[in-house]
């Protein structure tokens, strides 16, 4: 790899598309909007978004993160990331007499719902995603039981469901397409009746960046990711 010195110029590619997705965006203005309607502090649950500059900066302007409602002072004010949040949660929020502003990410939002419909059909729902992620902790917490995480490919195979069963899948909106596409066939492999999610309710946000640095990484000799 060439070393440049001061001296030299060097020709720099911006990915396209780059940066935060809509849902990210939107989050961040909601909690900048109640630290400006409401002055601090004004409480989030989980970190907004993982990025420890937007992060930090939030965090001098007055928002404190905490990992559970029990850190918020009754009757505070709260938002909601845009990871979203378990029923239990919300429940827990209006006993305590929190003020909640909701940043879920409307997608995230769309797999909750489709989460409680299916569950109501007596579908048994999968869902592909990292235990322990926010976002799967509050997919998985809109309804009392019926849903069942998958990580990896083998967990497929564990599976002790027939294919006669009314079974279906919802992934995690922070996955890209290529993550998920090993365990999506294995599920369709052994449940050829699978539901899968509607191609408009899948976020491409992740897969359209992963495949912007693939299309420019050939061109250059370094790729630098800022985040």
């Amino acid at each position: 790899m060439n070393q440049f010195t001061a001296q030299d110029s060097a020709e720099i590619l911006m990915a396209q598309p780059r940066g935060f997705c809509a849902g990210v965006d939107r989050a961040i203005n909601i909690v900048n909007e109640a630290l400006i309607r409401f002055g601090a502090p004004i409480y989030v649950r989980h970190e907004i978004v993982h990025n420890a500059y937007v992060v930090n900066e939030l965090r001098e302007k007055g928002a404190v993160f905490v990992d559970e409602l029990h850190e918020v002072p009754k009757g505070g004010i709260v938002v909601f990331s845009a990871h979203g949040v378990s029923q239990e949660v919300r429940q827990d929020a209006q006993e305590r007499g929190l003020q909640v502003y909701d940043a879920t990410c409307p997608l995230v939002t769309k797999v909750h719902l489709e989460v409680i419909k299916m569950c109501k059909e007596g579908y048994t729902v999968l869902m592909i995603g990292h235990a322990g992620h926010p976002e799967v902790e509050g997919t998985m917490g809109q309804v009392k039981e019926g849903v069942h995480l998958i990580e990896k490919v083998a967990d497929v195979a564990a599976l002790p469901f027939t294919e006669v069963e009314k079974i279906a899948f919802v992934t995690q909106t922070t996955l890209s397409v290529d993550e998920t596409k090993e365990i999506v066939g294995a599920l369709t492999k052994k449940f050829p009746k699978i539901v899968q999610p509607r191609k408009q309710d899948i976020c491409y946000a992740t897969q359209n960046r992963q495949d912007a640095v693939k299309f420019m990484a050939p061109q250059v000799e370094v790729v630098i990711v800022v985040g």
